[in-house]
């Protein structure tokens, strides 16, 4: 090998991490880019699969990567936010609108007449635009659309990379006889589609680097055409990995993807075969970029408009492959309401770091509901000495603490994700959040002990003792309420209705300690019982100061 040959060969390696790196750049920068609104997409799928379709394909074009539009699927899927039939029409769609990569790809055989216009012309200037922004821009995390500029230009000088170190060897016979092989053979040229997609394990990254080699004129229309199909399968890897750990439900997901891509690979090999044996001058003509894209969209469209019929048919097969099986709990140590958290928390759902805060956002208002409920049970168990209330307090708050721990660990991996300063201060507050529901579940357990230890003393307070209590409970309460209504909503009114009322909650606490005090030096009150309805008191106020606290990370993201 003469060092020309190497110099070629490093060219084109350089070339394809360029390519790659640029396409992973671009995808996660759009990926943020399209935060929750993607998210909303995704969650808003309705059972009209056409609907489904169209939004698999919109966000797929978006984020460029059926690959991780077909995770979060699975994820979803394994969530419960999205049924199987839901799921079958976005993964369709997610078929069509990978192919938006190759058609920016074969911008570049526009001729010298729009040369201005070609993308390996200004890809230079792009990537330079987007490195000077984020080099000399403070807020460096927030440049989202430089990082899109920076992948698109890297993109596109890898290809011309690509295409420069391959060009002089492309009247070698090697590649004429390689590509006359696999356009000879169906089942060789999908398999070497299957495997190179699985490495990479992105079908847009695969049939765009089948575009740079058909630069050369090497490439036969038969040979794209298998290893097309054989591409498509091989984009399924992915899903299926993600897939493994994932409830029966998520698992048939991945394999209406798989089937999706088999079936249709089978149908056109089926059909090219024919059509090639019959015209085998046609078939070993060379193919050029723009011809790939226009089979790579046929393709997928026709193969959606064949199957989206019998897309039931799809979900009731999978059910025969995935096999019905009892399914051991992860968390069996765990109370059902947490286990039931820990399976919707599905780490798959990381794949979009906007969909994962949203979820986690979704479990610590779960978590927030569990905790008011504890609250006001804690009440009834003081109030009417309910010894079973109680208990359930002591319940819920293993529960709360188990919640805490699944969210925490969640969360821990969701802010080591690329996130953006306006996300991490997102997920920051959740971390705090979550810590003041659990004090206040704390709160709930000590108010339920002590409800246990009354009944055990026979401890019990006056009519005006009761009513204040009472008084001072209702507030503590309606504060936390306001609280998890402003988490929920967003809701600056609900913020300040929650300021007003720990203001409350403070006068009203200082206020019946006096009063309490007062009875307890004209012996109206015993001893004993004044203990208990002091540690209430602080109980309570804590209670109102914790729920302040999660309204003010509300304030502060607004």
């Amino acid at each position: 090998m003469s060092i020309s040959d190497l110099s070629s060969l490093f060219q084109f390696i350089g070339g394809l991490g360029m390519f790659l790196y640029g396409m992973e750049v671009m995808s996660n920068g759009m990926q943020k880019a399209a935060g929750s609104k993607m998210s909303s997409f995704l969650s808003a799928v309705t059972d009209k699969r056409i609907i489904g379709v169209l939004v698999g394909t919109l966000v797929t074009a978006v984020i460029q990567s059926s690959s991780a539009t077909t995770v979060m699927v699975v994820g979803l899927v394994n969530a419960g936010i999205l049924n199987l039939v839901q799921a079958t029409g976005v993964i369709m769609g997610a078929n069509i609108g990978t192919t938006i990569t190759a058609w920016l790809v074969s911008l570049t055989q526009l001729g010298d007449a729009v040369e201005l216009f070609k993308p390996d012309f200004f890809a230079p200037l792009l990537l330079g635009i987007g490195v000077f922004y984020i080099l000399f821009n403070p807020k460096k995390k927030d440049a989202l659309w430089a990082e899109i500029l920076i992948g698109i230009g890297l993109l596109f000088i890898g290809l011309n990379f690509m295409f420069v170190s391959i060009q002089p060897y492309s009247e070698l016979p090697i590649f004429a006889e390689l590509f006359a092989t696999l356009g000879r053979n169906p089942l060789l040229g999908m398999l070497v589609g299957v495997v190179v997609t699985g490495i990479i394990q992105s079908s847009s990254a695969s049939v765009s680097i089948l575009q740079s080699l058909a630069l050369t004129g090497a490439v036969t229309k038969s040979a794209a055409v298998y290893i097309t199909l054989g591409q498509n399968i091989g984009t399924c890897v992915t899903a299926l990995i993600s897939a493994a750990g994932a409830n029966r439900t998520a698992k048939r997901a991945a394999v209406i993807h798989l089937m999706f891509n088999v079936i249709g690979a089978i149908i056109f090999g089926i059909a090219g075969f024919f059509v090639f044996s019959a015209m085998p001058e046609f078939a070993h003509s060379p193919i050029n970029i723009v011809e790939i894209s226009i089979f790579h969209t046929f393709f997928n469209v026709t193969n959606t408009v064949i199957l989206f019929p019998f897309a039931n048919k799809l979900v009731e097969l999978s059910g025969c492959i995935v096999r019905e099986k009892e399914e051991a709990l992860s968390l069996e140590n765990y109370q059902q309401p947490a286990q039931e958290m820990a399976k919707r928390m599905d780490f798959r759902l990381m794949k979009s770091p906007a969909l994962a805060i949203q979820e986690a956002d979704q479990e610590v208002i779960n978590m927030g509901e569990l905790v008011l409920r504890s609250l006001k049970s804690s009440m009834k168990a003081i109030t009417e000495k309910d010894r079973k209330l109680s208990a359930e307090v002591e319940y819920d708050e293993e529960t709360i603490d188990q919640m805490e721990s699944i969210l925490s660990s969640f969360l821990v991996k969701v802010n080591n994700l690329e996130l953006t300063e306006k996300q991490k201060e997102h997920v920051n507050n959740l971390f705090y959040t979550i810590t003041d529901f659990e004090r206040v579940g704390d709160h709930a357990n000590n108010l339920a002990e002590t409800a246990d230890y009354m009944i055990e003393n026979h401890i019990s307070f006056s009519d005006t003792g009761l009513a204040d209590i009472r008084r001072i409970f209702e507030k503590s309460i309606e504060s936390f309420e306001n609280a998890l209504a402003a988490k929920r909503t967003r809701n600056l009114t609900d913020v300040k209705a929650c300021s007003n009322d720990e203001d409350e909650v403070d006068v009203l606490n200082e206020d019946l300690r006096e009063k309490h005090i007062e009875r307890l030096s004209s012996g109206k009150c015993a001893p004993q019982a004044g203990v208990v309805f002091l540690d209430i008191l602080t109980n309570l106020e804590r209670v109102s100061d914790h729920a302040m606290n999660v309204a003010g990370y509300v304030k502060d993201e607004a």
